[in-house]
């Protein structure tokens, strides 16, 4: 069988599908479920895609979060500013983070790296609830493949039995 994209279509799928030299509907059947898993397939290979991009965007915001605690604590303990890192404030500009500006700089006290710790904290959670989404979609289309795919061996299985029935003037 064919690699299959999540564009493709069923009567394309179809046609990439060969089950021998028989039309049976049992058969047309059984190709039917075939493609229908093979869209299913593609759609999971999709969505866990998805999910290994968020992950590892989980990762970098762990890290974001991380870096943004150690400054605190350095805050604390010297009783002074730290300087927010070029890379987090990148960070905190490519996904739309709020950063505490009451400088308007980088320089934030413990009090203000509560603030950005708050942003990141948020940020983390709100990927993490598109991951439980994302595997909830995933569970439904592996559902789906199964079922799918159970449902063309059967096809499969009864054409055979048919034949075999036949074959012994049954």
């Amino acid at each position: 069988m064919s690699q299959v994209s999540s564009t493709s279509n069923l009567s394309s799928i179809m046609d990439t599908i060969d089950l021998g030299p028989t039309g049976s509907v049992q058969m047309m059947f059984a190709k039917l479920q075939l493609a229908q898993s093979e869209i299913c397939k593609a759609q999971a290979e999709d969505y866990m895609k998805q999910i290994e991009d968020i992950q590892n965007e989980q990762e970098e915001c762990a890290k974001m979060i991380e870096m943004a605690r150690k400054l605190q604590n350095d805050a604390k303990t010297g009783d002074k500013c730290t300087t927010m890192p070029t890379e987090m404030v990148e960070y905190f500009e490519k996904h739309g983070l709020s950063e505490e500006n009451t400088g308007k700089d980088h320089l934030h006290n413990k009090d203000e790296w509560d603030y950005n710790l708050k942003s990141l904290t948020n940020y983390q959670e709100t990927i993490g609830n598109k991951t439980q989404t994302l595997m909830v979609y995933l569970q439904d289309f592996i559902g789906q493949y199964n079922s799918y795919l159970q449902g063309a061996n059967t096809q499969i299985s009864n054409a055979n039995q048919t034949l075999t029935n036949l074959a012994r003037g049954q």
